[in-house]
C-alpha cells in the first residue's frame, strides 16, 4: 500500500507504465463518517469528512478511442484496455468498472470525450476498508476528464454521476454520502448533509486535544455483496407500512416520537427494528452537530457510542470484528467514543481519542482484537482533508 506521494513520483510512475508523459496528476480523497450511518438512502442527515487518505492518479488524453488503465493497487492485472465505444459493465474488468461508469454516465449527459485515455492510479486507502476507496475512484475519473476535456462542470453534478454509477452501473443501491463528502469536503470541516434536499453546512472540526483513530479491521467488505440491498429493501417496505396512515417518501421525515407513535404499523420484527435505527441515527445526527458546534465533545463521543449500540442491535450490521474493536475502544483511558463507520459488515471503526492516550489506545485494542479474531488490525490518524482536486 503506498503512502503520500509527490507529483513527481506520480509523473514519474505514469511514465514508466505507459512510457510518456502524463498531462496533468489529480487526488481524490476517502472519507469517514462521524454519526449518521445508513441515513443516507433513508432520507436523513450525516456528518462525514474527506481525509488525507485516498486514490492518487495520472493522466493522458490519447489521439486514439482506446481507454488504458493502470491501477498500483492491483499490478498483477497489468494494463486494462477498454474501447471508448464499448462501456459496459464486465466483471472481468474488475475496477475499472468504476471509471467506466462515470465515463459512461458524463457522454450519455451529453458531454462530448471523444477521446482515448491513459490512466494510472494509486490509492492508500485499504481495499475493502469502508473508506469509500470506489466512490474515491469515481470522483478521480470525474476531475481527470473535467480536466483533460476541459468540461464545464458543476461539483454537485459530478457527485450525482459517482452516485449514478455506483447505483446503475455496479448495482449496489447507497446512497450519495460518499460522493458528496469526497467531492465537496474542506479542510479541518465536517460535512453536515441533508440528503433529502442535499442542502449542507461546513461545520469546523475543532477536536481540541483529541485525534480520530481510524481502526480497520483487516476484514474485507464486499458492498455489492454484502446485506446492504437487503437492508434498503427493508426500510422501503418499513415506509410502505407506515403509509397506511402517514404520507412520507422516507423515515427521515420522522422524528422519535412521531415513529413511536405510528411504529405499530410495522408488521415484522425485524423492519420495526432496521426503521428505528434509522429514525433515531438520523435524529443523533442533529444532535452531534449542535453538540460539535458547542464544543460539547463528551456529548459528541456519546452519541457516536449510541450510534453504534443502534447498529449493532437494531440494524445488524456490525460483526465480531467491528464489535471487538469499538467494545474494546470505550474501555480505554482518554476514549470520548467510538463507532463502526461506513456500510459495516467489515471494515472499520473510528473512536475519539485523546492525543496522549493514542499508544496505549492501540496497543491495548490491537492486543484484545488479535486475541478475539486471530489477526491484527491496523491504526491509522484521520487527518481530516479538503475534496477530489487537480494537483498540477
Amino acid at each position: 500500500m503506498s503512502t503520500t506521494m509527490s507529483i513527481q513520483q506520480l509523473r514519474s510512475k505514469f511514465e514508466k507504465v505507459f512510457g510518456t508523459e502524463a498531462d496533468h496528476t489529480f487526488f481524490s480523497p476517502g472519507r469517514i463518517n462521524l454519526i449518521g450511518e445508513h441515513t443516507d438512502y433513508n432520507g436523513g442527515h450525516v456528518f462525514p469528512a474527506a481525509i488525507s487518505l485516498g486514490t492518487y492518479g495520472a493522466a493522458r488524453k490519447r489521439e486514439d478511442k482506446k481507454l488504458r488503465f493502470y491501477s498500483a493497487n492491483f499490478e498483477e492485472q497489468g494494463i486494462i484496455e477498454v474501447p471508448l465505444e464499448n462501456l459496459c459493465f464486465n466483471k472481468k474488468h474488475n475496477w475499472t468498472n468504476y471509471p467506466k461508469g462515470v465515463i459512461y454516465f458524463l457522454q450519455k449527459a451529453g458531454h462530448i470525450i471523444e477521446k482515448g485515455m491513459d490512466i494510472y492510479v494509486s490509492g492508500n486507502i485499504p481495499n475493502g476498508s469502508g473508506l469509500s476507496s470506489s466512490a474515491s475512484l469515481e470522483l478521480l475519473t470525474g476531475i481527470i476528464v473535467e480536466k483533460l476535456f476541459d468540461l464545464k462542470l458543476e461539483r454537485l453534478d459530478l457527485v450525482k454521476i459517482g452516485k449514478q454509477t455506483e447505483n446503475e452501473f455496479i448495482g449496489v443501491n447507497s446512497g450519495i454520502m460518499d460522493q458528496f463528502a469526497i467531492g465537496m469536503g474542506a479542510d479541518q470541516r465536517a460535512i453536515y448533509l441533508d440528503t433529502n434536499t442535499l442542502e449542507y453546512d461546513l461545520v469546523p472540526l475543532e477536536l481540541k486535544d483529541n485525534v480520530v483513530v481510524i481502526m480497520n479491521t483487516n476484514k474485507r467488505r464486499e458492498l455489492a455483496d454484502s446485506k446492504y440491498n437487503e437492508r434498503r429493501a427493508e426500510c422501503e417496505k418499513a415506509v410502505e407500512e407506515l403509509n397506511r396512515k402517514l404520507s412520507i417518501a422516507t423515515l427521515g421525515e420522522l422524528d422519535e416520537w412521531s415513529f413511536d407513535e405510528y411504529s405499530y404499523l410495522i408488521e415484522d420484527e425485524n423492519r420495526l427494528k432496521r426503521a428505528r435505527h434509522a429514525v433515531l441515527e438520523n435524529q443523533r445526527t442533529l444532535q452531534a452537530r449542535a453538540a460539535l458546534q458547542a464544543g460539547d465533545l463528551d456529548k459528541f463521543g456519546r452519541l457516536m457510542n449510541a450510534s453504534h449500540v443502534s447498529l449493532e442491535h437494531d440494524y445488524e450490521v456490525t460483526g465480531l470484528e467491528l464489535d471487538t474493536l469499538v467494545h474494546t475502544a470505550w474501555e480505554q483511558e482518554g476514549v470520548l467514543g467510538a463507532r463502526m463507520t461506513g456500510a459495516g459488515f467489515g471494515g472499520c471503526a473510528i473512536a475519539l481519542v485523546r492525543k496522549d492516550a493514542v499508544a496505549a489506545f492501540k496497543e491495548a485494542v490491537g492486543k484484545r482484537y488479535e486475541e478475539v479474531v486471530g489477526y491484527a488490525p491496523s491504526f491509522y490518524i484521520a487527518e481530516v482533508a479538503s475534496g477530489t482536486r487537480v494537483l498540477d
